[in-house]
């Protein structure tokens, strides 16, 4: 259980630690190519980042994350300890398949789409265990993933300290 209150602000110091996602990378295996903090080019230019992906502000990062996984995937409605899971999820492979994760764990449709039916099934889960399960399963789908070779060890790592919450 994590008993410090999982807000916004903590998350994404979590998210945006060495040990997650770190400064700045541009690895010619990633195919997010250049990126800061985790947001990669392609997204910031989509929110309107022009500059060099080298001095992406901190600031600028912390906005797309709020607005784009956190506030997607409704962490502030979750319980504590579905929070950064569920958003960690969600950063790295995408508000939708986060969402289908938990929802499969949940024992409903997974569509991707967090509507009353998804709450109401969070509402009544016991948080602790989904969050469990759902990153077994996230890990089960990164291994297939061509690129398990480049970036297991660090994805396997990131999981490893959600489920140890090692933050």
């Amino acid at each position: 259980m994590i008993k410090e209150e999982m807000t916004f602000d903590l998350a994404f110091k979590i998210l945006t630690s060495p040990e997650i996602e770190g400064d700045y990378s541009n690895d010619a295996n990633d195919p997010g190519g250049a990126t800061r903090y985790g947001v990669t080019e392609a997204e910031a230019r989509r929110h309107g980042y022009t500059g060099d992906m080298r001095e992406l502000p901190l600031d600028f990062a912390k906005t797309i994350f709020k607005e784009d996984y956190w506030d997607t995937v409704r962490a502030d409605e979750l319980p504590n300890d579905l929070r950064y899971p569920l958003f960690d999820a969600a950063v790295n492979s995408s508000p939708a398949k986060a969402i289908m994760w938990m929802q499969e764990m949940l024992g409903i449709a997974d569509d991707g789409k967090f509507g009353p039916i998804t709450m109401k099934a969070v509402q009544e889960c016991d948080a602790e265990r989904i969050a469990g399960r759902m990153m077994g399963r996230r890990l089960i789908f990164m291994t297939k993933l061509s690129i398990w070779p480049s970036f297991g060890r660090g994805w396997g790592r990131r999981i490893g300290h959600i489920l140890a919450k090692d933050f």
